[in-house]
């Protein structure tokens, strides 16, 4: 009958401490959870789907990237069109011209998508653990920001010496300011410290909404495809209906965040000065209206659209043959 006592009295000292302990424990057990949903697949997968899209298509980018930074400055030359654009650069500097920053866009490219699908899958898998029902469009939607975000500040530099590389004029080798993807990584450090490294990271911070549309949107048209079909949910589809899904996805991404990318590369362009994000869209605004912020969105949508076929169709069938 005296343990009663005892075993309330030292009960309640227990409690205290799971209460005052409960937050770090809770997310030390998240942490642990969510790594246990990390399949090293998912991102060999998106690693290969981010290089293949990439060989195939930087000209594409390159494209976009020149007409996303023309404001009217002398320095720039001046195009009429993709082709016009692809056709100059062929002109001045052959195949290594349409080819300037393919290395950084291979390890962007590369390393973005394989940590995004790896980082989406772990975390989408961490929030259906023990769950009977599906994932939601805002549970997608979240799961694909947040995985968004993770990526974006691993792999901003990358994307910063890209730009750099991609907006050096002329066949002059000599004459650049950088000469390679490490070059313009040290020179960047060097004299803009890692500040420079992260310059249009906040308008990138904006653009992880692109990639969570673009996942919650490929993700329910799946789902409902598959359903229309009478077949599970999470049935495997074949290559064109991935490619259909994936293109679909991706314009809809593509047309409700486009404006991002063009102050993105703004501010990461070494030709012009900017104060901050406030000033890009400011400037963008008086000087060129609404127009300014849709620069290059075409050539954009035509290398965006087949690269995330490509992207996805490579992932999709990779990630199953590895994880059979």
């Amino acid at each position: 009958m005296s343990s009663a006592p005892n075993h309330g009295a030292s009960s309640v000292p227990g409690t205290e401490l799971s209460r005052k302990t409960s937050p770090v424990l809770s997310l030390t057990g998240q942490a642990r959870t969510i790594l246990g949903h990390v399949r090293v697949e998912n991102l060999v997968a998106g690693l290969a789907g981010g290089v293949a899209s990439t060989l195939a298509l930087h000209p594409l980018d390159l494209v976009k990237i020149r007409f996303a930074v023309s404001d009217g400055l002398d320095l720039r030359p001046k195009y009429n069109g993709i082709l016009h654009c692809m056709k100059s650069v062929w002109n001045q500097e052959g195949l290594r011209g349409l080819y300037q920053g393919v290395t950084p866009n291979i390890w962007g490219a590369g390393a973005s998508w394989g940590l995004y699908f790896l980082f989406y899958n772990a975390i989408k898998g961490y929030i259906k653990e023990g769950r009977q029902s599906e994932l939601s469009a805002s549970q997608h939607l979240v799961s694909a920001a947040q995985a968004g975000i993770l990526t974006l500040t691993l792999t901003n530099p990358i994307w910063v010496t890209k730009t750099r590389l991609v907006l050096q004029y002329g066949a002059d080798r000599s004459s650049k300011q950088y000469k390679g993807m490490f070059d313009a990584l040290l020179k960047i450090y060097r004299h803009e410290g890692v500040p420079g490294l992260y310059k249009g990271f906040v308008p990138g911070l904006f653009g992880t909404s692109h990639g969570a549309l673009q996942f919650m949107a490929y993700e329910e048209l799946k789902r409902d495809y598959n359903r229309y079909k009478n077949r599970p949910s999470d049935a495997r589809l074949d290559s064109l209906e991935y490619i259909t899904m994936a293109a679909l996805s991706k314009i809809f991404a593509v047309a409700t965040t486009y404006p991002y990318q063009v102050v993105r590369a703004r501010l990461q362009d070494q030709h012009n000065s900017y104060s901050g994000v406030m000033d890009v869209i400011g400037r963008t605004w008086r000087n060129e209206g609404a127009a300014g912020f849709y620069k290059g969105i075409f050539p954009n949508i035509i290398r965006v659209t087949p690269a995330c076929c490509i992207t996805f169709v490579v992932y999709e069938n990779v990630s199953a043959m590895l994880l059979r």
